[in-house]
């Protein structure tokens, strides 16, 4: 992927009053998405229309405007879908047969971030061709589109009701959860009016935690990346799990009833044992960060394994290129696309749950067969123009460590794409192992 003046990894995102998350900008975004869109490049020919969809943010109603009137600007009609997920947005796009989707959310990010992302029709990220195009027409002077050309935007009513059905549908028919008590955690985000209700409709008794937005307090002490708030709260009621989304639901973290915490890559696995069951899996992707404990046990499985780069956009690529179904990242996101066509929290702990009903088991069983990897890292700086890709001291104490390890572990060692600094990790069968190893790394002088 080409160089991005706006685009990020995951849409535009940033400060909110900062550069580019402000009014003007949003303005001048929607309009050259808009320009695009009507163009041809995502919708075809006619009339596009878009859906919005945002997280629990206050400044998502700035923004939400902003869009709207450039959109209308560039003679786009525009669906206002309100608080919903950002994984339900994409399910909204598809099945409305839309041009594309457009989500103002900064996910598991604090309340003075945020960000705007788009779906194409298909359910998916854009492709870059499209984002590049959109980035050339910001660039260009903002018009607007003859009152007989205006784009037309009316609020939707019942966006949450049909995501909700469509969650429940990826859950096996035989199937429910009666008997099952779950605490439900939404981090105050774009799912706390939509997952209790996914999970009670399907027989479960759900408790809620996280799901009071107030605007501000979105993914603060609470989600999947606060997951000691649901932990403490799944043992103070007695619950058997407990589910944590972030922001915008694309994310998922598990708890069980002796306060385990079930990361991606368990939750990944889960998952993948449990279709096993039922057709043979054709291969699993993960990241540069899966635990090594993953890829050995599909290995074992004679199950396929490769890595991509950490982010669910290069999970998804990968999967697509070798035309498989399931990938994911030990931060939660993860992604079943028998299912949907994107990450989505909520879908992700259904199937999690269909696994645990399909053996009769609870998830520490699911997983037991499962050896997660101690790992180590450590961040050190990293002087700026330093080719540390070519230090020899480095990378000979990389293939030192490497020797050491052999079948028991591996080095990763990655800079960090926000910070000067570098990032050492070693993953062991033996922690003290992986402590030794690291600090050989360390020990290197990066001149």
């Amino acid at each position: 992927m080409s160089a991005r003046k706006y685009f990020g990894t995951d849409g535009v995102r940033g400060v909110v009053g900062g550069e580019l998350i402000n009014a003007e900008f949003a303005l001048r975004l929607g309009y050259a998405a808009g320009r695009v869109l009507s163009q041809g490049a995502v919708s075809g020919s006619g009339r596009p229309t878009v859906v919005i969809g945002k997280d629990t943010r206050i400044s998502g109603y700035m923004l939400e405007a902003a869009l709207e009137a450039g959109l209308s600007a560039a003679g786009v009609d525009v669906l206002l879908a309100g608080p919903i997920p950002t994984p339900a947005v994409a399910y909204l796009t598809r099945a409305w047969r839309l041009a594309a989707g457009i989500v103002i959310s900064a996910s598991h990010n604090p309340h003075y971030d945020n960000g705007i992302k788009f779906f194409s029709s298909g359910g998916t990220k854009l492709p870059d061709a499209t984002e590049a195009a959109i980035e050339t027409m910001l660039e260009q002077p903002m018009g607007c589109a003859d009152s007989a050309g205006l784009g037309r935007a009316r609020r939707i009513s019942d966006a949450a009701g049909r995501y909700i059905e469509f969650c429940k549908s990826t859950f096996p028919n035989e199937l429910d959860l009666q008997g099952l008590k779950i605490v439900v955690d939404a981090a105050h985000g774009a799912a706390y009016h939509i997952a209790p209700h996914v999970f009670r409709e399907l027989g479960a008794e759900v408790s809620v935690i996280g799901c009071e937005p107030d605007g501000f307090n979105i993914n603060e002490g609470v989600g999947a990346t606060h997951p000691e708030a649901l932990i403490a709260a799944v043992a103070e009621q007695g619950a058997d799990l407990g589910i944590a989304l972030d922001g915008d639901a694309d994310r998922l973290q598990m708890v069980d009833a002796a306060g385990r915490l079930y990361n991606g890559d368990e939750l990944l696995y889960a998952i993948v044992r449990d279709r096993a069951k039922l057709h043979p899996i054709n291969g699993v992707v993960g990241t540069l960060m899966t635990n090594f404990g993953l890829e050995r046990r599909l290995k074992e499985l004679h199950i396929p394994f490769v890595r991509a780069q950490v982010g669910d956009r290069y999970v998804l690529e990968r999967l697509r290129h070798h035309g498989w179904l399931y990938g994911g990242e030990s931060s939660g996101h993860l992604l079943c696309l028998d299912c949907h066509t994107t990450g989505d929290g909520i879908v992700a702990a259904l199937q999690v749950l269909a696994a645990m009903r399909h053996a009769n088991l609870p998830l520490a069983a699911l997983v037991a067969d499962l050896k997660m990897y101690a790992q180590k890292m450590v961040n050190v700086p990293l002087a700026a123009g330093l080719d540390w890709q070519a230090h020899a001291g480095l990378q000979a104490a990389a293939q030192a460590v490497q020797a050491t390890l052999g079948e028991r572990g591996r080095v990763l060692i990655r800079a960090s794409g926000t910070e000067p600094k570098l990032r050492l990790m070693v993953e062991a069968d033996d922690a003290a192992l992986a402590d030794e190893c690291v600090r050989q790394l360390v020990a290197v002088k990066l001149t």
